[in-house]
């Protein structure tokens, strides 16, 4: 079709070719000349073809005839309900809603309304692939970034983590700072420090202003004071805000030292488990924007302590990788069955009966639509304070 427009698509193309063949049926001989030389020169058709275009007469759909098995978790009917559930658990995959589901319903059909039977029954049958096809209209990406500010003090002195962690146990702890600078590194802002437990999950948060040495070493005692667990292990990047005098000799000055390690320079796979959480615990929540308030650190440490921090470990199921099957060269990764970190720590021999009995008491008060509403009000009052603040 040498001669068709190029800017047409096909669409247009199906009308243009409907307007002229509708009027091609009442012209006189004449007309329909001059309507042959308009499909030859607007769609490319030779003018045998363009006779028989224009003399065909339209295609009326016949009923639409459906096969293969019958649709048995309607989008019409489950996505309204799972959305809402969805959102509260911060758009989390269809295989961690698979495990959460069970707890989350109860907890939205007591703080919201009371669920259909038949929509209960169906979202607890369905698999993690039916659930991801259910929510794929409504899912987003977003892309981020994070800064190192690289430190050589002690840091020959300080191994790169290899046979040191004992990864089945739980208190080996992978740390990182994220900078709530909204893209601009000048002048003094508000840090996120991040933990992740590597066995269990479980996640601690503490806000800083600036990022000093003293102020790092307080975020740290502070986050361990806030473990269900001892700490054994403590591995970070090569920041200056972890490789100082200060942290070192607070980890080995006691009883029971604790492991330092660091990653490899410029190796962000290192530190692969705490860099995931950057963003979905840090980024997802407090976003790019800058806070520049020091008056944001205590309304910011109150969230991530309580409202936050239990939605986080209490309710939030996360997968962890078992195994690696390495066949003809491809790799294929084996992951568990999706837990919340609560559901590890209790299962862990390194925390003690007191202490799970304690997180079941403090569990059975809480509600997570209630927490993420709590969460909801309190990143409000901190967007006030920084949007009043710039």
């Amino acid at each position: 079709m040498a001669g068709m427009d190029k800017d047409m698509n096909q669409t247009t193309r199906m009308q243009v070719l409907e307007k002229l063949r509708r009027r091609y049926k009442t012209a006189g001989a004449e007309h329909k000349r001059k309507l042959l030389d308009q499909a030859v020169q607007l769609l490319g058709y030779h003018r045998k073809s363009a006779i028989r275009a224009l003399r065909a007469s339209a295609v009326v759909p016949g009923p639409v005839i459906l096969t293969g098995r019958p649709v048995s978790y309607e989008p019409s009917l489950l996505v309204p309900w799972l959305r809402p559930i969805w959102q509260a658990t911060d758009y989390a995959c269809g295989r961690r809603l698979v495990a959460m589901l069970p707890e989350w319903i109860p907890a939205y059909e007591q703080h919201e309304r009371r669920m259909p039977g038949e929509v209960r029954e169906k979202l607890l049958l369905a698999s993690g692939r039916t659930l991801d096809r259910l929510l794929e209209p409504l899912r987003g990406q977003g892309t981020g970034r994070s800064l190192t500010r690289p430190g050589t003090l002690l840091r020959q002195q300080i191994p790169i983590r290899g046979s040191f962690w004992e990864e089945g146990k739980a208190g080996w702890l992978e740390v990182d700072t994220v900078a709530l600078c909204g893209g601009n590194v000048a002048g003094e802002f508000v840090w996120m420090v991040d933990a992740v437990d590597y066995a269990t999950t479980w996640v601690e948060l503490r806000a800083m202003w600036g990022r000093g040495q003293s102020g790092t070493l307080a975020a740290l005692q502070d986050m361990e004071a806030g473990l269900p667990f001892s700490l054994l292990g403590l591995d970070s990047d090569n920041g200056g805000e972890f490789i100082n005098h200060h942290v070192l000799k607070w980890l080995q000055k006691r009883p029971q030292p604790v492991f330092m390690t660091r990653s490899r320079p410029f190796k962000k796979d290192d530190n692969a488990h705490v860099e995931q959480k950057n963003w979905t615990h840090v980024r997802q929540c407090f976003g790019y924007e800058r806070h520049d308030n020091p008056e944001l650190v205590a309304p910011m440490n109150a969230l991530v302590k309580g409202a936050y921090g239990q939605l986080l470990n209490y309710f939030h199921a996360s997968l962890k990788l078992e195994h690696k099957d390495h066949k003809g060269g491809k790799v294929r990764r084996i992951y568990g069955a999706a837990q919340t970190p609560l559901a590890r720590v209790l299962a862990s021999a390194q925390v003690t009966q007191t202490t799970k009995e304690r997180l079941l008491k403090t569990k059975a008060r809480l509600n997570p639509f209630a927490l993420k509403q709590a969460v909801t009000r309190g990143m409000k009052a901190i967007s006030a304070m920084r949007r009043w603040r710039n």
